[in-house]
């Protein structure tokens, strides 16, 4: 019976989830990339330095209607997918998310006093003359706590999801493997969001083995006649206009000797953040000072 039910499984049809995929580009877009815009933004006295600021309601927002959106994807694959490990993946992306929401909430009101994300947490001013030094050993697990372990546990199980569900997008029937015009001008803002999101989290490392694993998928099923769907396409092509669109950021930036020493690493891929902080902050300053 339960081979079965498999069998059923491979050959249902799928359309593609133009509501779902246009909700996560949206709020993606609105709700993570826009909440330290709406921070620096909005005026400062609408929300005070000691209570949260907009971007974090905007966190809130994110951390509770994701999770709602990705446990919608998997319901909609053609395919059965392992519940458990969908739902202790959603569990996982929650902690992190929120753990990274209160990380991230005092990180970016730092830039209000003077912090500089394109320095460590030592080399900033208004850091490294903090008495008692034990202080900056605070701020350091602070920092701790928002780039690493709250990024590890929120994009882990987000790129786990992402790829469980694509392990359902498989299809025998031809027809099936085309995108509609709406999925072809879903994939540009997607893509982009995919890049600030493997380049503001430092993911590239968890981006290039999912990419690499859903290739490696692709040419295992097309030996079986399978084919990827509309959703999978929109999914895989997404990942690979990422790959590109990182590839250039590197390379504009390759020569820039201040973000080379932030990222020391074999890796050299600079936050979005960190080339504000150094040039574009600096660019309102002068100009501001005319």
């Amino acid at each position: 019976r339960h081979g079965a039910v498999k069998n059923e499984d491979t050959f249902k049809t799928s359309q593609f989830h133009l509501d779902l995929w246009f909700y996560f580009t949206l709020q993606n877009w609105v709700l993570d990339f826009g909440r330290p815009i709406a921070m620096i933004v909005l005026p400062l006295e609408w929300f005070p330095l000691n209570k949260p600021s907009a971007g974090d309601y905007f966190h809130m927002a994110y951390n509770v209607i994701t999770p709602f959106l990705l446990l919608k994807l998997i319901e909609r694959s053609p395919k059965t997918l392992p519940r458990s490990m969908v739902y202790v993946s959603i569990i996982m992306f929650v902690m992190g998310a929120s753990i990274h929401l209160v990380g991230d909430s005092v990180n970016h009101r730092l830039i209000f006093s003077g912090y500089q994300h394109h320095l460590s947490v030592r080399e900033n001013p208004i850091i490294k003359n903090l008495k008692p030094e034990t202080l900056i050993d605070s701020f350091e697990l602070l920092y701790y706590y928002d780039e690493y372990l709250g990024h590890s546990m929120w994009y882990i199980p987000f790129f786990l999801i992402l790829f469980i569900y694509f392990t359902g997008c498989f299809t025998p029937v031809e027809d099936e493997s085309r995108m509609p015009v709406a999925a072809l001008l879903l994939m540009g803002p997607s893509s982009l969001y995919y890049w600030y999101l493997v380049t503001e989290g430092q993911i590239f490392i968890l981006y290039i083995f999912t990419f690499f694993a859903m290739m490696a998928l692709v040419m295992h099923q097309k030996r079986k006649g399978l084919v990827l769907d509309s959703n999978g396409l929109f999914l895989f092509y997404s990942f690979i206009i990422t790959l590109v669109l990182i590839a250039v950021w590197v390379i504009w930036l390759w020569n820039d000797k201040i973000l080379r020493k932030k990222y020391p690493g074999v890796i050299y891929i600079p936050e979005p953040w960190a080339f504000y902080t150094l040039h574009m902050n600096n660019l309102h300053a002068a100009k501001e000072s005319l």
